[in-house]
């Protein structure tokens, strides 16, 4: 039953089965850029570069080599080229001194705010050219979050790929708005970290396969490339290929995403660069599409083998098995956005040393030397500070990312005048391995691990932060998990005389290269909690949780915990951040990215293991997304799953009404709303594909007033369920509703109220058509739903388009 329903799967994206194994459609030639998307003028001035270097030159260009950055493209001094640093990541410059950590992708999606995914992608930026950097490698749409255990979920956004896709492009916006190239990664079913790569015997040959991404047509169309048409309609610079398989051919090497989807349909015109040792072949990746390999020569044992790039690619044109022009293409690729964001002007910062110094391991006065020229700076101008005031907008989405769950009696905010409050927990102290350790047994859990990861300056704890906030308060604290647990009652009799307010701080960390395995935070938080809520004085808890992503919560009832806040992952102001929402200086406007469930048992889309199976097949890794749309609320809202707290849920200091649902349509009634038919033969699409997507075919208005005592800011949220008689793709469950519309409103004083619009396009009401290859808008009526949650939505009207 199973391999039937993956092969109906695998047959409509383009693959089938034979003997056991997919055999993946093949699309060539690799699409041609053409500078679309207002790139022309740099597109000229990249193909007149490309036409004076010789075949070594080019070969190089797309090539990584050694050099002081995470990636590095040598200098090319004759043409005036600079070459380009690569540096990770999507929440900070990781490997520098003297930079700011900012929230992670998944706390600036809990804010629902437009300008602050925008303004984070500006700071962490500007960040970045100050560094000398010329590509920061983010923002991440996958993985988008089809397992909820998955290591790297939080380095993006949200498992909804509408709320995904506005944060995505956001950020590109910001980013490239301060003339640094972003890296949109990584691109496509990269939804799990276990076995991401193959495995290999000794003498290298393959063990086990990197596992399988196996997705449907209409799947991959409506849920895993929507973000990713967003970010290349928004002038994405570059994209990151993925780890994994898709349909069994690797991601790097994948002419049907990186060619057929990515760079027809999409009509993307920069560059595919490979996730570091990505790259498992020299002419089928470069045929499929790849167009720069990292990092080159660094990492392989064999120096023989220094890169499937590099003096290959030379080999490759004078043996005919890749035409030169297919080599001119991908150098005009990453010249273009180098040459439209300026970075060949003058003023463009060089590289800042203290990368190379912290990356090799060389401290003081001493620096690695290079082969290749690169735009450096010199030992005068080094450890340069760029985190100028961004500490501010830190901690303005910190406090806007905090999701209050429970507030029952008002516990929340806290009095200003409180004056006993004890601390519980390893999440409230600072961290105690050093400035690039967020695995800590005692610290706070501001960001996660791995290469998407930050190294801090300056972190502020929720300990200090509380202490500095209340001077004249009596603060106690614990914050060995392993003391309250192991001997609650010795330790917590120290704690004297009893609290006004007791608050528990819990954590969950993961990180790049192994999924999460538990679904409780970490560090026995269960039994934390029971401890603390059993002493005496603590009648009055509050839990603060910063964590990677959604954790089942069985202590959430518990009649002396009377507040419940879900922090995230908010950086290096954290503790300013939480102190702000606590004691009522920011009205929680946070809204969950994702659902909580009352068990384990109730999430679908389980991250695929076969470690302990004793087989041979090399090809074993297969991970079936049978689940197809049904992911995250889809999944709980369709099998009628009750949440713990659902999808775009959040509470606040105040109340707020939403009213008066208006729909008016875009075009004359009884028009033609069928999409213009996409380009064919060869005619490449513009960038983010077929523009008649993205014309707007009709808008919902409402009006939200603020009914409560305090100012605060609301966050409606628009959600259309497609007509039951939909005609496009009846062997796939429609999911019950789907997001298409989400506003933060500005603060709003209590009786306020403000009249908001939200457009529907031509995309957010078409479902994929497998067989017409196309969006479709299916016939019969909608269903356009507004209000504060996917289960709460106390306004609906109809809307029929056909």
């Amino acid at each position: 039953m199973l391999w039937s329903t993956v092969l109906v799967s695998a047959v409509t994206f383009g693959a089938h089965l034979v003997q056991g194994q997919y055999i993946e459609e093949q699309v060539y030639p690799s699409p041609n850029a053409t500078g679309a998307g207002g790139w022309y003028t740099a597109f000229q001035k990249a193909s007149t570069s490309t036409a004076q270097l010789n075949l070594a030159e080019k070969a190089f260009l797309v090539t990584g080599v050694e050099g002081p950055c995470v990636g590095n493209i040598a200098a090319v001094p004759r043409i005036g080229f600079k070459g380009l640093c690569l540096q990770d990541g999507p929440l900070a410059i990781r490997q520098v001194s003297y930079a700011s950590v900012f929230p992670a992708g998944v706390s600036v999606a809990a804010t629902w705010d437009r300008d602050l995914l925008y303004h984070r992608g500006v700071e962490m930026a500007a960040e970045f050219k100050g560094k000398g950097a010329n590509v920061a490698l983010g923002p991440v749409a996958g993985p988008l979050g089809r397992s909820a255990l998955a290591g790297r979920n939080w380095e993006g956004f949200s498992p909804d790929p509408y709320l995904t896709g506005v944060a995505f492009a956001e950020t590109i916006k910001g980013i490239q708005s301060q003339k640094v190239q972003a890296c949109g990664k990584h691109f496509i079913g990269y939804e799990q970290e276990t076995q991401r790569n193959p495995s290999t015997y000794r003498n290298g040959t393959i063990e086990q396969e990197a596992v399988s991404s196996n997705i449907d047509d209409r799947v991959i169309h409506e849920l895993y490339l929507w973000p990713f048409a967003e970010g290349v309609k928004s002038g994405l610079s570059s994209i990151m290929c993925s780890y994994n398989r898709i349909n069994e051919t690797y991601a790097c090497q994948n002419s049907k995403t990186l060619n057929g989807l990515l760079k027809d349909e999409l009509g993307f015109q920069g560059y595919v660069v490979s996730d570091w040792a990505g790259t498992h072949s020299g002419v089928s990746s470069v045929l499929s599409g790849l167009d720069m390999d990292m990092p080159g020569s660094i990492g392989f044992e064999n120096a023989s083998v220094s890169s499937y790039f590099g003096n290959n690619i030379t080999a490759m044109i004078n043996n005919g098995s890749v035409p030169e022009a297919r080599l001119n293409d991908m150098v005009r690729r990453i010249l273009t956005p180098y040459y439209y964001l300026h970075q060949d002007s003058e003023d463009y910062p060089t590289v800042d040393l203290d990368t190379a110094q912290i990356s090799y391991g060389m401290f003081g006065g001493e620096l690695p030397t290079f082969s290749y020229p690169f735009n450096l700076g010199n030992l005068t101008n080094i450890n340069r500070d760029v985190r100028s005031d961004h500490s501010d907008l830190i901690r303005e989405i910190g406090g806007a990312s905090a999701v209050l769950l429970k507030n029952t009696n008002n516990t929340l905010p806290l009095s200003k005048q409180i004056r006993r409050i004890s601390v519980f927990g390893n999440d409230a102290a600072d961290i105690s391995g050093g400035p690039y350790d967020p695995e800590n047994t005692i610290g706070v859990q501001a960001v996660g691990g791995g290469s998407g990861s930050g190294r801090f300056t300056n972190l502020v704890a929720p300990l200090e932060a509380i202490k500095q906030r209340n001077p004249q308060a009596l603060v106690q604290y614990v914050t060995d998990n392993k003391l309250l647990t192991q001997d609650p009652s010795g330790t917590l009799d120290t704690v004297y005389p009893g609290a006004d307010v007791c608050l528990v701080f819990l954590k969950t960390y993961a990180t790049e290269g192994e999924d999460r395995t538990n679904w409780l935070l970490d560090d026995n938080s269960t039994a934390v909690v029971e401890s603390v809520t059993s002493y005496g004085g603590c009648s009055e808890t509050v839990v603060v949780s910063h964590s990677v992503g959604p954790n089942t919560l069985p202590w959430a009832d518990n009649e002396n915990i009377t507040a419940i806040v879900a922090a995230h992952l908010p950086g290096d102001q954290a503790g300013n951040a939480i102190v702000d929402v606590l004691f009522g200086d920011v009205n929680p406007s946070g809204k969950l990215p994702y659902t909580i469930a009352y068990n384990s048992s109730d999430y679908n889309a389980p991250i695929v293991n076969f470690t302990d199976v004793d087989n041979s097949d090399p090809n074993l890794w297969q991970s079936n997304f049978t689940e197809n749309l049904l992911i995250d609320y889809r999944h709980f809202d369709y099998n009628n799953i009750t949440p713990r707290y659902e999808f775009g849920y959040g509470l606040s200091y105040t109340s707020f009404s939403v009213s008066n649902l208006q729909i008016s349509t875009s075009y004359p009634s009884g028009g033609d709303v069928s999409p213009v038919p996409r380009p064919l033969n060869g005619t490449i699409a513009p960038p983010g594909g077929n523009l008649d997507l993205y014309t707007v075919l009709a808008n919902v208005q409402i009006t939200v007033q603020n009914t409560g005592k305090l100012a605060g800011r609301a966050v409606p949220q628009i959600y259309i369920g497609f007509p039951q008689t939909e005609d496009v793709d009846e062997t796939l469950p429609t999911p019950v509703k789907v997001l298409r519309g989400f506003d933060r409103t500005e603060l709003l004083q209590p009786q306020e109220s403000v009249t908001l619009n939200f457009d529907l396009r031509r995309k957010d009401v078409s479902s994929w058509d497998v067989v017409k290859q196309e969006w479709v808008i299916p016939s019969g009526a909608f269903t356009v739903m507004a209000g504060w949650s996917s289960r709460d939505l106390p306004l609906n009207r109809a809307l029929r388009l056909l």
